[in-house]
């Protein structure tokens, strides 16, 4: 695909000069010197297997309740919550000249909770999703397009996290959906956000975007992300690009990202006390590591720490809710 976005530069170049009655340039379009050409890579038949973990220690501070020996004492509840994932990407139809399918199948999922309260038995939706697969095309720059089987999934995992034959309408069990989405919606974000992929990217060039927060609540933020290209390392499998990347809270979000719920429902367990989620302070960063040669994204490590206030949606003298989330989200090529 990097040879093909090449070629393709070239010829656009060729007609716009064509047009002015210049010579056509050569078929091999050189970039200037210390400029990169990122673009992703497939092979037909060739399955890419990736590991990818979320988690999150969550700190909720109740404030001062009073009662009891410690009366006046801040009550803090703390709770942490990973998704641990294997997801195999196999070319389906590969076009180095367009769009390339590909086929993603959820191998294994493992979730795991730590928390001094909780409903025992609770189903937890994203533990449906091995054997499911679906399928999406990607460009050479590494922008998805038609992700509707994803959009799909996604709507049909959401179904799954609300307790059936519920009495008292729809109640919503925690689950690891935003952190799913946050996985799968967003491959390849920092090469397909390079606003003019085709001149390429010289070491300290910065570029933005935007990536989803995935919390325990239900609340639809994005944080924006600033990547800029730190270092190009010679290996022996490849030239490693080395992308860093710093997040804030983002304004807005974008139009088009999935929603897994529809309705009204109720939310179990803490969450559902709690209302007029507030985001105070934002900020993280990370680091990927993406093979330029073979075109893949080797691994990656996003961390960031959110401080939140909130309400109770009953009176309670002295509480004052805040709550702060430290996340971590990885990404790691297997080997096959």
């Amino acid at each position: 695909m990097k040879t093909a976005l090449t070629i393709f530069t070239a010829v656009v170049l060729a007609v716009l000069a064509g047009c002015n009655g210049a010579a056509e340039p050569p078929e091999q379009l050189q970039l200037p010197k210390g400029k990169e050409l990122l673009t992703v890579d497939f092979q037909e038949g060739q399955t890419l297997r990736y590991r990818f973990v979320s988690s999150r220690d969550i700190t909720l501070n109740w404030g001062s309740t009073g009662g009891g020996a410690k009366r006046g004492a801040d009550h803090v509840d703390k709770s942490s919550e990973s998704m641990d994932m294997v997801v195999a990407f196999t070319p389906i139809e590969v076009d180095p000249y367009g769009l390339t399918t590909i086929k993603a199948t959820c191998e294994s999922v493992n979730v795991k909770r730590t928390s001094r309260r909780g409903r025992r038995g609770a189903r937890e939706a994203v533990k449906s999703l091995p054997g499911k697969s679906f399928t999406f095309t990607v460009q050479p720059t590494g922008k998805m397009e038609d992700c509707s089987q994803l959009d799909a999934l996604i709507k049909e995992i959401g179904e799954k996290a609300f307790r059936p034959h519920s009495r008292q309408g729809r109640i919503k069990e925690p689950d690891m959906i935003s952190d799913f989405v946050a996985t799968q919606w967003f491959l390849w974000d920092s090469i397909s956000s390079i606003e003019e992929p085709a001149k390429g990217v010289s070491v300290g060039q910065s570029w933005k975007s935007k990536l989803s927060l995935p919390t325990p609540m239900v609340m639809r933020k994005a944080r924006d992300v600033t990547y800029t290209l730190d270092a190009i390392r010679p290996t022996e499998k490849g030239r490693l690009a080395v992308i860093r990347s710093t997040y804030s809270l983002a304004e807005s979000v974008p139009r088009g990202w999935p929603i897994p719920y529809t309705g009204s429902f109720q939310l179990s367990g803490k969450f559902g006390m709690l209302r007029g989620y507030k985001i105070l302070d934002l900020k993280g960063g990370g680091e990927e590591i993406f093979n330029n040669d073979a075109g893949r994204t080797q691994r990656y490590n996003q961390q960031y720490q959110m401080e939140l206030a909130c309400s109770l949606i009953f009176a309670l003298p002295g509480a004052n809710p805040r709550i702060t989330i430290k996340q971590k989200l990885t990404m790691q090529l297997l080997r096959n």
